[in-house]
């Protein structure tokens, strides 16, 4: 069909079905709740599917001298002592992860992951805003759960070749990286720039309770055999695939309605005003069907393009750096908390994998408290720069802080997840979606997937690195490892140094416009009257 004539696609099945069964479609409001609702399900699927490799490393490798061990934190069976797990799981590793070098190669299983999710982004970004991204979505998510099953299927095929181990996370970081991209170009489709910041911080909690979800999961089953933590996630994601298949629009066009926040367009309209035009629309629409422009018809933007929008290159080398902590926390913490004493003790396996949920709660509370930050001040770049510098204080507290006793250990978790989940959901999120639609953009292009690929795209080779160094760093010890961490956060701080400037400048432009109209405003009232 001829580009510029194309009629809208069909609703997704089960959002047709509703409407069959309700005898009258959604409202423009609905939509948008329900497009945050699937879209948080989705990628909370995509990052518990992430999180078994980091929970079953102490399993696989477990090589580490316990000294003493107690039930230290009695909250029922959540948090329990050592010597209280007694499971299938063998005592003496899972070969070829527990003999010599064994931790460097659950470092290059990580990078492997990390790196095939990195170069699949950009690809997956153009895909993303050249296909029907409600396919694209489900398909991903449908793949990834196949081979992050098949990773712990080698559990019961007692599979001890490190190709195979190897083979599985590369396929399965290629389906990953269909994810993100596509999760924020639909909720950018959706929602204008108005308070972005906050709703995506909110939205983004996905991150952080898929980490939760994943961990908890892939625990609560470790006793029968590690494979079963990777089979459940996988049959998690696969399922939240069919879920977006049936019930994620992903355009507004695509079911009726007028896109108001097309890339190109950075007008604000009242939310009654878009309610009133979806419903004008809606309503030619069924007494006239008048064929309309469909979200297929506006042209997606090359990788080069999408590079020379004014801010990309500055946030995605900045998150480069601060996705290396970030996933150096997400697939090493449950390993760290599990080989360091707290109080004098050491918690099993299953119960490190549960209180590193603990960090991940923190991000929740530090997105969404940067988004909001964002927002009120109109200053992304400052937010993220002001997170990443009050991360290293932070990380450097709980290292050497962490091991005192569990409360402080809790607490100082909490606060380093907060600061460093922060800026990483800002600019992932809000930031992408921002420079998605820019105003050098034409009205009818769309780069959304596009730049959010490449921001996320060269953070996800940090976030490859940061493990990766994580694996040969920790044979030297933690503090070398903390170190490294707190050198990436200083990095990604100075990085947006430029933008920062740029934003202080503004705000004392705008203050000082601001200041002058007010003594302007008084005294211009007689002169007014006057001429009347």
């Amino acid at each position: 069909m001829a580009r510029g004539s194309d009629v809208f696609r069909k609703a997704p099945p089960g959002i047709a079905l509703i409407k069959r069964v309700r005898g009258r479609d959604w409202s423009f409001t609905s939509y948008r709740y329900a497009v945050l609702m699937i879209t948080f399900i989705a990628y909370t699927c995509y990052h518990a599917s992430r999180k078994p490799s980091s929970i079953v490393k102490s399993v696989l490798d477990p090589g580490r001298d316990k000294s003493s061990l107690s039930n230290i934190w009695p909250v029922g069976n959540v948090f329990v002592r050592e010597e209280l797990f007694e499971s299938n799981v063998s005592k003496k590793g899972w070969e070829p992860f527990n003999g010599k070098g064994g931790t460097s190669k659950l470092g290059e299983i990580d990078v492997a992951f990390l790196a095939c999710y990195s170069m699949g982004m950009y690809v997956a970004g153009h895909l993303g805003d050249s296909l029907d991204l409600r396919l694209f979505l489900t398909i991903g998510m449908i793949g990834s759960g196949i081979f992050v099953a098949l990773f712990g299927v080698g559990y019961f095929l007692n599979i001890h070749a490190f190709w195979f181990f190897l083979l599985m996370q590369m396929i399965a970081g290629l389906f990953q990286a269909t994810g993100w991209p596509s999760v924020v170009a639909v909720i950018g489709n959706w929602f204008g720039k108005r308070k972005r910041g906050l709703i995506m911080g909110i939205w983004n909690a996905h991150t952080s309770v898929g980490n939760i979800t994943g961990s908890l999961l892939a625990a609560s089953v470790l006793e029968f055999g590690w494979g079963w933590s990777f089979i459940v996630p996988g049959a998690f994601i696969f399922l939240g695939g069919i879920l977006v298949y049936l019930f994620l629009a992903a355009y507004p066009e695509d079911v009726g309605f007028p896109c108001p926040y097309a890339s190109g367009n950075n007008g604000e309209p009242e939310p009654s005003s878009l309610e009133a035009q979806s419903q004008k629309s809606e309503s030619k629409n069924q007494s006239h069907a008048t064929p309309q422009v469909s979200s297929t018809s506006r042209r997606s933007v090359g990788l080069f393009e999408a590079c020379l929008i004014p801010g990309v290159i500055p946030f995605a080398l900045c998150l480069f750096f601060s996705k290396l902590v970030a996933y150096t926390f997400l697939y090493w913490l449950p390993f760290y908390l599990s080989q360091t004493a707290i109080g004098g003790v050491y918690v099993s396996v299953k119960s490190a994998g549960n209180l590193s949920t603990l960090f991940d709660v923190g991000g929740i509370v530090g997105g969404i408290v940067a988004g909001y930050l964002s927002d009120k001040l109109n200053a992304r770049a400052i937010t993220a720069a002001t997170f990443m510098y009050l991360a290293i204080p932070s990380m450097l507290l709980y290292r050497f802080y962490g091991g005192v006793s569990m409360t402080i250990n809790i607490l100082l978790m909490m606060i380093v997840g907060l600061l460093v989940n922060g800026p990483y959901a800002l600019i992932t999120t809000a930031v992408s979606a921002d420079l998605g639609t820019h105003s050098s953009l034409k009205k009818d292009s769309r780069a959304l997937a596009t730049v959010t690929a490449i921001i996320d795209g060269t953070g996800s080779a940090g976030a490859a690195l940061g493990p990766l160094l994580t694996g040969f760093l920790s044979t030297k010890g933690w503090d070398a490892v903390f170190m490294m961490l707190m050198i990436g956060a200083l990095i990604a701080g100075l990085l947006l140094s430029r933008l920062v400037f740029t934003e202080i400048s503004d705000i004392l432009k705008r203050n000082q416009s601001n200041n002058a109209q007010r003594l302007i405003g008084p005294e211009s009232q007689p002169l007014l009257s006057n001429q009347r």
